[in-house]
Parts: structure tokens; sequence; C-alpha cells
């Protein structure tokens, strides 16, 4: 494998990076953000969206709803909400006649967005955009005693049993509306390779844009018996970067850190990722040279340097600890698939010819480092 360099006029902020998509549902659309911000992409959908539209829960479901008036509606999510009243339409039931008389709440922009195209007045919605903020506006009174009145709760492939449980302890009678699931994807070699990826230290950051994402990859993760090595990969060098709070829910219940960004977008979240990884790599002062090393490359004054695993692991190795000489059997014990010194020393001459001859410093029986 031969290394390779890119000019130095421009240096894309997540080039040498490796950024994976979890993303079932506008996958192509936030991977072409990352894309365009110089990372390399890696898809690995963890989750599909299963529609029940045709299944006789969901009918069931809506007849329920519109066996009575109902009180209170919470619109958890914008497709689920739009395909609810989609699929009663499709089977000549009144849904939007039936819930004008209601109170519309709307756990998020999106969901607010499609009560409104549906014709319906939006009553109110959460800062944080999450369940948990509908649940204790509810219990505070806002809306009036809840015993005794009919509240339809669309549900977004979670059960949402805190919000669920939560209601019915107010002696409300709660109806859930199940629109669609989340299942694995029916294809799980992807979100196998991922896991393989992420353990492996092949991977930068991982994004997520749904509870169930997270969970699934936890859950594929298990199946492998991998969990606690994908949790201390994830703890240690590779970022999670969570669209929101509710999805990032998963991961720190497994005690995986995640950053968020402080608005549940898209943008926002591809933002995070071009503000965190690069950070997290600091530029090294070398004498009169700039070193910076990302997940698969190295900035050298400016320049991208693309490196081999080996040359690249040594090189990772010796930024971990700037300026502290790194024997050569510690050296080894980094290259991937192993090696012995000479292996060492044949990856040190490839550096020195990649990125300059100042970079990497032989400290004579001792080892080699970064002369910080």
């Amino acid at each position: 494998m031969t290394d390779t360099e890119q000019g130095a006029d421009v240096v894309l902020p997540l080039a040498g990076y490796t950024v994976a998509v979890t993303a079932a549902r506008r996958k192509e659309e936030l991977g072409a953000l990352l894309d365009r911000r110089g990372a390399r992409v890696l898809y690995a959908p963890a989750i599909r969206i299963v529609p029940l539209s045709d299944d006789t829960e969901l009918v069931a479901a809506t007849r329920e709803v519109l066996a009575a008036p109902v009180d209170l509606v919470i619109a958890t999510t914008g497709v689920g909400f739009r395909g609810w009243l989609e699929a009663a339409d499709a089977w000549d039931l009144p849904l939007v006649e039936h819930l004008r008389t209601a109170r519309v709440l709307a756990r998020g922009p999106k969901a607010r967005g499609a009560i409104r195209g549906a014709g319906l007045v939006d009553a109110w919605s959460p800062e944080s955009e999450s369940s948990a903020e509908v649940l204790q506006h509810l219990l505070s009174g806002a809306e009036g005693s809840l015993e005794g009145r009919r509240i339809a709760v669309q549900l977004h492939g979670d059960p949402l049993p805190d919000l669920v449980a939560g209601l019915r302890d107010t002696g409300a009678q709660v109806l859930t509306v199940p629109v669609y699931r989340w299942v694995l994807p029916e294809d799980v070699a992807p979100v196998r390779r991922l896991v393989a990826s992420v353990i492996a230290g092949q991977v930068d950051a991982v994004t997520f844009t749904s509870a169930p994402a997270a969970a699934s990859l936890l859950a594929v993760a298990e199946q492998l018996g991998s969990t606690d090595a994908l949790v201390a990969a994830m703890r240690d060098r590779v970022m999670a970067v969570a669209v929101g709070a509710v999805t990032a829910g998963p991961l720190e219940a497994a005690g995986i850190p995640t950053c968020q960004p402080e608005r549940a977008r898209l943008g926002a979240l591809a933002r995070e990722v071009v503000a965190r990884l690069p950070e997290r790599d600091p530029v090294l002062c070398l004498g009169d040279i700039t070193l910076q090393v990302r997940g698969s490359a190295a900035v050298v004054d400016g320049r991208l340097v693309e490196l081999a695993p080996g040359p690249m692991a040594v090189l990772r190795a010796l930024a971990r600890r700037p300026g502290v000489v790194v024997a050569r059997p510690e050296l080894v014990g980094g290259l991937p698939g192993g090696g012995d010194e000479h292996a060492v020393e044949m990856a040190v001459t490839r550096l020195r010819a990649a990125l300059g001859r100042g970079v990497v410093e032989t400290v004579v029986k001792r080892g080699y480092r970064l002369p910080v």
C-alpha cells in the first residue's frame, strides 16, 4: 500500500477521518454532508422501518381512538403521524376530523409540521424534543387534570414505556397507536462489519439519528459476544455522536459517552462531527514543523498525507505521548497484524519518506519519539 498525499492548499476538516452512518432514513443526506467535509463515510444502517399500514394492530388502534372523543394527542414523529393519517384515509376512517376537537402536542418540529400539514393545530411542543419533557409538561397540570381523559400516543417504533406508564398512573385512558416499528436490517453484515471496525480502531466516529439504531448496534455486538470490546473502543478512541439526548439514551446507559449538537438536526449533527473530531487530535509543534495525527492520515505543515496502516499505527503510538521515547517492542505490539522490530524500522523509514526527516527522531538503543 502506497502512501498518498493531498495538495497543501485545502485540507478539509474531516479529511483523514472515517465516520460511520447508522441511519436508515436520510442516510445519503447525512453521508453527503460528511463527505463534503472530507470524511470517508461508512454506511451501516442498523435498523429498518416496517410500516404497519396493512397491519390489523394499527387498524384496531385507530378504531379505538375513533370510538369516543379524544382529549389529547401526542405526535412523536413527523413520518409516523403523517403515516397514521394517510393509513386512516386509505381505510376511509375519518381520523383527521375526529382529532380536530383534541389538543395535539408535538414532540418536535417534524411532528409539528405533520400536524399542520394535516390542517390540525399544534397546541404545544417541548424545547428538548423529548418524550420525557412531554410527560413532565402533562404531569405539571399545564393541560389540566388527566384523570379519566382519553390520550392517544402515536408510537415511533419504541413502545415509550415511561411516557405511557406515567400517563396511566394519573388515571388517564392511554391509547397507543403503533404506526411503524424498528427491526434489524435484512442484511446485518454491514452492522457486524461496523462492530468489528470500531473494535479494531478503523472508525473514528459513529453517528446515530435514532435511539433504536443505537440499541440495534449494541444488540448486534451482544450477538457477536463483542459488547465489552465495543463499549471499550467507544469509550476510548471511537467517538459516538448522537443527534439528541433521546438518541443517546441506549449508548449512555451502556456507559458510552456521546457528543450531541445543540439542535437535533442532520446539519447540526454533521457540524458537531466537524467540531469534535479535529479538536480531539491536537496540532503538535516539532520545531518549525506542525503535525496533526488524524484517523488514517497526518496533516504536516498544512498538507494531508494518507498513510498505510503500519506507519499510521507507529505514528499514532508516538503521538499519544509526544516527546516521550517509545521503545521498539511497544511499537511492535501496535502493528496491525503483528510484526517484529524490523517491521517497525521499515514503518519509520516510510514515515520519514512521507512526512519529512524532522518528524520522527531516533533515540539510539531506546526507540523513537516525536521531538516536541
